[in-house]
């Protein structure tokens, strides 16, 4: 009976399942959780129920020196954080976190173990704290031509359509090599401070002296390798997984046309610009990145409804662009664009502004929820 009340019995359900060679595998995403001021990395199931992954392996390898069990995995060392899960999953922890799984459904209905908790008893905190965060500009046509639209004030310039390859378009060796069928114009990729991630629940703050603050909904690549050069047909060895980025964006400009007026530092990395979340979903439970709905609302309100195969450029082609100009390492974040549908692109405009209530939803990955302060409001906590 204690075997059983630890858990240690593998059912697994049909309901929420992959289905592999090994057999059907309980779908769970990784978050990062603080519960009575102790922070740690929790498998979550059905978006409701969260394991502590560290506390779980260890009651599991306490409970398998008492009563060994040969059904289990290996024995790994408990992850210390998400980069830590992210760089060892490969090696003991994808098994690990799947037996966990399946324990949690081979209680049926049997009291939970200590280290089992309600998403509702938890704080969420951002999922990952990236080294660096790469976010694609303009990687949507439909986002394209909007904001060229709005530079042109409500008439796009005439040209090449939005994403192609403007005159004179060639490659940049050693970045990007242009195959001659290749209409579209070159990826963009620019930093964002990862200063500014908050999680989901955390308000994104109206800068001071700052009024045109847009949202821009995008599906986050986390990198789950260290990855120099690697090819686009590659890319997907070396991500983790997936989760969701607002790129809150500052469309104010800097006040003169230094550099033409364009600034992305003030664009892109004000404080609470990044919220990331809630999740993590590994690689292999999103069937096909390039096909997932995404929608954005914002006070109920429907203002972007896309799908990823809308993207100029693929997650993979984002990923090995990068990756030719740095070392992407365990838990970098790549945002790869928003489609049509930003505020400022409106007629009128729309901007985010006190009391908000931004929701960004991407198909299997979650829902990224973030209230909207003013400049002098108190930051709002989960």
């Amino acid at each position: 009976m204690k075997r059983l009340v630890l858990g240690l019995v593998l059912v697994c359900s049909a309901g929420g399942a992959l289905l592999t060679a090994q057999g059907a595998v309980r779908v769970y995403k990784f978050g990062t959780f603080d519960y009575q001021g102790r922070t740690f990395v929790g498998i979550v199931l059905r978006d409701a129920v969260v394991i502590d992954f560290a506390t779980a392996n260890e009651a599991v390898a306490r409970a398998d020196a008492l009563y060994p069990n040969r059904d289990q995995p290996a024995r790994v060392v408990s992850p210390r954080d998400m980069r830590d899960v992210i760089a060892r999953y490969d090696t003991g922890l994808r098994e690990r976190a799947r037996y966990l799984a399946q324990m949690l459904d081979g209680l049926n209905g049997l009291a939970r173990p200590t280290y089992v908790y309600d998403l509702s008893q938890l704080r969420t905190l951002a999922p990952v704290m990236p080294g660096t965060i790469l976010n694609a500009a303009v990687n949507y046509r439909e986002h394209g031509e909007e904001m060229a639209a709005r530079a042109g004030s409500g008439v796009a310039p005439q040209g090449p359509p939005q994403g192609s390859a403007p005159p004179g378009t060639r490659s940049a060796p050693g970045v990007w090599d242009r195959q001659s069928t290749d209409t579209r114009w070159n990826p963009y990729l620019f930093l964002k401070a990862p200063s500014a991630v908050i999680a989901d629940g955390e308000a994104i703050r109206i800068p001071r002296g700052r009024t045109e603050i847009d949202w821009e909904c995008e599906l986050g690549v986390v990198i789950g390798r260290q990855a120099r050069y690697v090819p686009a047909g590659k890319a997907a060895d070396v991500i983790f997984g997936y989760t969701i980025q607002n790129d809150v964006s500052d469309r104010g400009g800097r006040g003169d046309t230094r550099m033409g007026g364009s600034d992305w530092l003030i664009g892109k990395s004000h404080d609470t610009f990044a919220p990331l979340g809630p999740f993590i979903v590994p690689k292999e439970f999103i069937k096909d990145p390039k096909n997932l709905r995404v929608t954005f609302t914002l006070n109920g309100q429907q203002m972007q409804d896309g799908n990823t195969s809308l993207m100029i450029h693929d997650v993979f082609e984002l990923t090995a662009f990068a990756s030719n100009i740095m070392t992407l390492r365990p838990g970098d974040v790549i945002g790869t664009g928003t489609p049509a549908g930003v505020g400022s692109a409106r007629t009128p405009p729309v901007y985010l502004k006190h009391g908000d209530r931004s929701v960004c939803m991407y198909e299997g990955v979650g829902t990224l929820v973030n209230a909207v302060v003013g400049a002098q409001a108190a930051p709002a906590t989960n």
